[in-house]
This record gives structure tokens, C-alpha cells and sequence, in this order.
């Protein structure tokens, strides 16, 4: 794994497994806080709140949201699945500036399948496991769906596995991904979702925005 700067100064991986970035390169920091924080933690205004993360990775999109979710007075149970979780020789060169470094490794260094106190009203569960075996046990009201993409990943992005989130989500629930090919979408719509089809951040036209809504 080979860490990068993206256009905002802010950091991302490059995976030769995957062989993609684990981050926009035109913005880690922009892209995390468009798709996931501007389009789904500030929209969903749920409190408490649960997320439900697909790929914690650099715990980035985790980090944002306990900032966020601090100048918003939220308490927040964000549970994170992962197959592949970062060595810390990797993780330890990560720092996203102004963004708080001690927590940033407080959530990479948490043990995982534990429920973890980060900061006053934010608890993070970190799973290592794969999701296409993984069934969930509660229900989310906010989902971010960051795992690579269909092309890397096709596995993660079936109708299975967006029926068992779709099924363990709270009505009125959110799921915002920075992927907006139209097979995902149609899949997102044939399960029952409603999808919205938004700018994206820099470098990306379009992102999805799904809600449950019976």
C-alpha cells in the first residue's frame, strides 16, 4: 500500500490489491465530506444516531463524523465492517490536517468486534468480516457504503447484499454512496429504495442518495 496526496492536501492509499485509491485523489477530505457527511449524517438529523459503514479503511469517514456529529450534539453508534483492516504501519502515517490525529488513531487502535467509547456520545463497533457472509443485528438509520468499486468489488454491490442492509434499515433511513452507475441505482430502486441522483465532488458528476421509505 502506498500513501498519496490528493488535491485537497489531505491523504489517501493506493491499493496494489485493489488497485485503486481508497479516497478520491481529487480530494479525500472534500470527497468523504460531500458524499457522506453533506449528504448523509446532515441530512439524516437523527438523534441518537446509527450508522452502518461499508469499508472503515482509513477510518476517515468515521473521523468526519464524530467531528460533525460533536458540533451537532448528536450521540452516535457507528458500527464498521471490514475484511481488510489496515496494518499500523500503514495507519500511523495517516493524518488528515486539523483533524484531530490522537482520535484518528484511537479508532484504528480500538480492538475490533468491540464496542468502544472514541469520545463523550460517539461508540464505535469495528467488524472484521466479510459482507457477503455478514448478516446484520440491528437497525440503521444512516448507511455509508464505501467499499470499492463494482468493478474491484462486483461481490459488494448485488441485489443480496443491498436487500440484507435494506432489510436492517430504520424507515426513513439514508444510504449515500459516491457511485452513481446506473446498474447500482436500478438494483437500489428494484429492492425498494428511492434514489436521487446528486452532484458529486470534485472529479465525479453524479453521486446516489437511496432512502426506505414504506
Amino acid at each position: 500500500m502506498t500513501i498519496q496526496n490528493t488535491d485537497d492536501g489531505s491523504k489517501t492509499i493506493y491499493s496494489e490489491a485493489f488497485k485503486e485509491t481508497y479516497h478520491s485523489v481529487n480530494g479525500a477530505i472534500t470527497e468523504s465530506m460531500h458524499v457522506f457527511i453533506n449528504t448523509g449524517f446532515n441530512v439524516c438529523k437523527r438523534n441518537p444516531m446509527k450508522i452502518f459503514e461499508v469499508g472503515f479503511g482509513t477510518g476517515l469517514n468515521a473521523l468526519l463524523t464524530l467531528q460533525e456529529a460533536k458540533r451537532q450534539n448528536i450521540v452516535v453508534e457507528y458500527d464498521s465492517i471490514e475484511l481488510y483492516p489496515l496494518k499500523s504501519e500503514v495507519y500511523n502515517q495517516l493524518e488528515y490536517s486539523g483533524n484531530e490525529p490522537n482520535i484518528l488513531k484511537a479508532m484504528h487502535d480500538a480492538p475490533w468486534e468491540s464496542e468502544v467509547e472514541i469520545s463523550s456520545g460517539f461508540l464505535l463497533h469495528k467488524m472484521r468480516d466479510d459482507l457477503v457472509k455478514f448478516y446484520p443485528t440491528d437497525s440503521y438509520d444512516l448507511v455509508y457504503f464505501d467499499a470499492f468499486s463494482p468493478v474491484t468489488q462486483p461481490e459488494l454491490w448485488t441485489e443480496e447484499v443491498f436487500e440484507k442492509i435494506f432489510a436492517h434499515m430504520n424507515n426513513g433511513g439514508i444510504l449515500t454512496t459516491y457511485c452513481a452507475k446506473g446498474v447500482v441505482r436500478r438494483t437500489l430502486e428494484k429492492i425498494g429504495f428511492k434514489t436521487e441522483r446528486l452532484p458529486g465532488p470534485p472529479g465525479k458528476r453524479e453521486i446516489v442518495r437511496a432512502r426506505k421509505e414504506i
